[in-house]
């Protein structure tokens, strides 16, 4: 068997590999990453819109707001060929001329048991019952059952109370007078006495006059308060107008966008309609305007 042949390397292959083995293994160099970008600061008056609008949209007052444009916008549709001046109110199935802030009614016993606590809390945009007058006595005999109720509840509520008398002129004025006082107990912060008179029962108008005459003079005497006359426009206009122009008047002319009374009419109360619907009254209520503001309202009430 001829002998193995061992591989010859060349020196030069030996040299090289030994310095392979005496050197010792270099680190691996890693790769450095590009410095990040810094991000630009946001400006402090961006940061403090961006914290008020969110503090705006979490408000309850934004989404009041917000509520507030849809309504107006909404009842501005629904108004779409209306009178501007006598728009429909749907809480109180009437129309309600415009222009007036302060807003009433009158009741007697034909609306019967009343609670005056919703009547007070009813309210349709700004139109509230702020006032009513409550029918006291009618003749020199007759009480309305719920009066001395009325009078005692609506107060108590938060509405302004004035008293009405429904006047007979076939009667004494001056009877009547002091029936009517006999029954009311007026009061500070109350409205001045009203006197009805709408007929002449059977008499001539100089004599429905005449007792009408002795009725105020004894209220005013007594009360040291100008009473208030409430009637109907025709009525007044052919029996009152020109005699007792003194007094503030309560007039009644229902249906109408405008009370045509006249410039010189000293009217400061408008039964504008029979059929109101009012919330705590199971019938329907006449309802009223006062021509002024809260501080000409203030200043027409007993002292």
């Amino acid at each position: 068997m001829p002998p193995v042949q061992k591989k010859t390397t060349n020196p030069a292959q030996r040299q090289a590999s030994a310095k392979k083995v005496l050197q010792p293994n270099k680190p691996a160099t890693r790769k450095r990453k590009a410095p990040a970008k810094k991000k630009k600061p946001v400006p402090l008056a961006l940061k403090f819109a961006i914290a008020a609008l969110l503090l705006v949209l979490a408000s309850p007052l934004y989404y009041g707001y917000i509520l507030k444009m849809f309504i107006s916008a909404k009842q501005w549709v629904m108004d779409i060929g209306e009178d501007p001046n006598y728009r429909s109110y749907k809480s109180y199935a009437i129309r309600i001329p415009k222009g007036y802030e302060i807003h009433g009614i009158d009741v007697s016993s034909y609306q019967g048991k009343i609670d005056w606590k919703m009547v007070r809390a009813m309210k349709e945009d700004k139109v509230k019952v702020d006032f009513a007058f409550i029918k006291a006595t009618q003749g020199i005999s007759g009480v309305d059952p719920y009066f001395q109720r009325n009078w005692r509840e609506a107060p108590k509520a938060g509405v302004v109370c004035g008293a009405y008398h429904y006047f007979i002129p076939r009667k004494s004025g001056l009877w009547q007078a002091r029936f009517f006082l006999q029954t009311v107990k007026f009061d500070t912060g109350d409205l001045p006495p009203v006197v009805d008179v709408e007929e002449l029962s059977g008499v001539e108008p100089e004599k429905m006059r005449a007792e009408l005459k002795d009725f105020l003079d004894h209220i005013e005497q007594k009360t040291k308060v100008r009473p208030i006359i409430y009637s109907g426009l025709v009525f007044y206009r052919d029996y009152l107008k020109g005699h007792f122009d003194d007094y503030p008047l309560w007039i009644a002319h229902y249906y109408q966008a405008e009370l045509k009374a006249g410039a010189k009419t000293k009217w400061f109360f408008w039964q504008h309609s029979d059929r109101a619907k009012i919330s705590g009254i199971n019938h329907v209520v006449d309802f009223n305007v006062f021509r002024g503001d809260s501080l000409s309202f203030q200043q027409m009430l007993i002292k």
